[in-house]
């Protein structure tokens, strides 16, 4: 698929801002707990995040992992570990059992600069973290999931802006408990198009059919080609056959490419064609 083909665009402005925003909340906390999603675990990082954070401590888990491979996610997570030197968690969509795991590593990674504020003379004081991440990587359920136990909100602080809400996770956490979103520029659409697949960019900023043919050209190439060739029953992955078999026609006898395009996406967002990874390992 070249890049000229996709067509996925978001708005220079919104980026600004959202990027503005996020520098401010971070002045406000002591670690960064940024989610990705496990199916994209590199398109799915802001590329330049490191930049972003400073000396910010980070906890980096990859989320959605009941959507893909649990062997190839295990690859995943020592190559981001040695190339992050970032603790990795694995967290899924669905259930609570990783959470403690979540709390302990981020007041962990809070205590030296917990330690440096009680050097000046100050009291401890609980650890203060944020979840960020690309827009669906499931920051909010981390949120929610976190907030559930305890719904204790502990409103402005003294220095802290007041629309910021804070929720007291146990006496040694508090979570900023708005998302902070991390932006990213359009210039690999490539990029781009992963985020599409994973509903990260809105479906305002692309046409749906390069955005699914390069899905099913990526598929082409991966070890899931037969299974889901049987899953359509085609001898090709591409949009006109699937349309042909599931006879999608329109006007003039042509497959109705675009509802086929919407089809294909959908499958693969709710794990229909099989547990994916579609970031390659870097070698």
């Amino acid at each position: 698929m070249k890049k000229d083909k996709l067509h996925i665009h978001w708005y220079p402005g919104h980026i600004a801002k959202a990027e503005r925003q996020l520098k401010e909340k971070l002045n406000l906390v002591d670690v960064i707990i940024e989610v990705r999603d496990s199916r994209i675990p590199l398109s799915s990082g802001y590329n330049n995040i490191e930049k972003l954070l400073g000396d910010k401590p980070r906890l980096l888990l990859l989320n959605k992992a009941d959507l893909v491979d649990k062997k190839e996610l295990a690859e995943w997570c020592e190559y981001l570990k040695t190339t992050t030197k970032t603790p990795i968690l694995i967290t899924e969509a669905k259930g609570n059992n990783e959470l403690s795991a979540v709390v302990k590593t981020a007041i962990e990674l809070s205590e030296p600069k917990i330690q440096a504020l009680m050097s000046k003379g100050l009291l401890r004081r609980p650890a203060r973290a944020m979840v960020v991440g690309m827009p669906n990587v499931g920051k909010s359920s981390i949120i929610n999931k976190l907030t559930k136990s305890s719904k204790t909100k502990i409103g402005a602080k003294a220095g802290v802006t007041r629309q910021q809400q804070w929720v007291r996770i146990n006496p040694k956490l508090e979570l900023l408990d708005t998302p902070g979103i991390i932006p990213t520029r359009q210039d690999d659409q490539l990029q781009a198009a992963k985020l599409a697949f994973v509903s990260s960019v809105s479906e305002n900023a692309y046409s749906p059919e390069p955005v699914a043919k390069y899905l099913l050209e990526l598929l082409s190439e991966s070890k899931f080609f037969d299974s889901i060739k049987e899953h359509y029953k085609t001898q090709t992955l591409t949009l006109e056959d699937i349309a042909a078999n599931r006879n999608w026609i329109i006007k003039g006898e042509c497959p109705d490419t675009e509802r086929t395009a919407i089809y294909v996406l959908k499958d693969f967002r709710e794990g229909r064609l099989g547990k994916i990874i579609l970031d390659k390992l870097p070698q």
